[in-house]
């Protein structure tokens, strides 16, 4: 029910935003679910259906707290991740736009537990038994009927990396259709929480619909094909499905807000955890500054179904457009 009064009160936020003129609309936020065990399953951005020449450095950080145990899993994340992502857009010959992400994680004991105690505690959240384990202590460890398949190690590493193309099949100025695939190739240790150490596919449709001369409304649609993870032990895990929607309208001239809920199936195999086997869904509300080719973008994201996805995550991204 918080979540729900959360994600009212942002709504209001957004929609009493002030008018202002036309604007150069760059699309969604980007974040994607940086939930340790789904971290490598390819997971998703809400893209804009338009290509662009572009080049944008992602720096997004998250805390995550999952100490639970069932019949036959023990899933133990306590952590922080902290992700430094170079993107690179290109448009080839005016069809297709070729799109290159380069990760670079940080995993580690981080510094935030003590703040979110006292967030949760002004605002009266629940604090996912953070509360019941030694602030800032790094944890990361999954077994399967007592079987150790992940026990992660805090440390810097490339992340898989990611190779897409887009497609336009529609192109207007009020709206665009795209078609996207991409394949992500593992880089990394899977045993260590770096990686799965198998290639993944995903495609998605994507939509950019013109409300406005200053508002934006994108769609996504998708699903994501990834494969084991190869840890100590293989771990076949699931096909899922993701969506999201984001609204984009100009504050000001040079400034815009955008508002953006993301959601996926469950990907682990019934692990009998609500806390990993419910959908998950991720609701962002930030804003883009634009100066000259280039924009800073700043955000907050909250897990609204505490499942499947970080306690929060902080994206601050800046692009240049080429």
């Amino acid at each position: 029910m918080k979540s729900i009064y959360r994600l009212l009160i942002l709504t209001a936020l957004f929609l009493v935003s002030s008018l202002s003129t036309a604007l150069s609309f760059e699309g969604p936020l980007q974040v994607k679910n940086l939930y340790p065990i789904f971290l490598h399953a390819d997971q998703q951005y809400i893209e804009k259906a338009a290509m662009e020449n572009s080049i944008s450095y992602s720096l997004l950080h998250s805390t995550t707290h999952t100490v639970q145990e069932s019949g036959r899993w023990t899933i133990h994340l306590d952590m922080e991740i902290t992700e430094l992502n170079f993107r690179y857009r290109r448009i080839i010959k005016d069809l297709v736009e070729l799109n290159l992400d380069i990760p670079v994680l940080l995993i580690g004991k981080g510094f935030m537990d003590s703040p979110l105690a006292e967030y949760h505690d002004a605002f009266g959240f629940g604090d996912y038994g953070r509360s019941e384990r030694p602030d800032n202590e790094f944890l990361y460890e999954v077994k399967k009927d007592g079987v150790l398949i992940i026990e992660g190690r805090s440390g810097i590493r490339l992340g898989d990396l990611r190779i897409a193309l887009k497609r336009p099949f529609i192109s207007s100025e009020d709206l665009t259709l795209s078609i996207r695939g991409d394949i992500e190739i593992p880089v990394s240790s899977a045993e260590q929480g770096f990686s799965n150490g198998s290639v993944d596919a995903g495609i998605s449709l994507l939509l950019d619909k013109r409300i406005s001369d200053r508002t934006m409304l994108y769609l996504n649609l998708g699903a994501v094909f990834p494969g084991d993870v190869r840890g100590y032990e293989t771990l076949d895990i699931n096909n899922f499905i993701h969506g999201g929607a984001a609204v984009e309208t100009g504050l000001w001239e040079n400034t815009s807000l955008i508002l953006q809920l993301q959601g996926q199936s469950g990907i682990y195999p019934q692990t009998d955890l609500g806390t990993v086997d419910r959908n998950a869904y991720l609701l962002t509300i930030g804003a883009r500054h634009h100066r000259g080719a280039g924009s800073f973008e700043l955000s907050l994201t909250e897990d609204v179904s505490v499942s499947g996805a970080p306690d929060f995550i902080m994206n601050l991204t800046y692009k240049q457009n080429l």
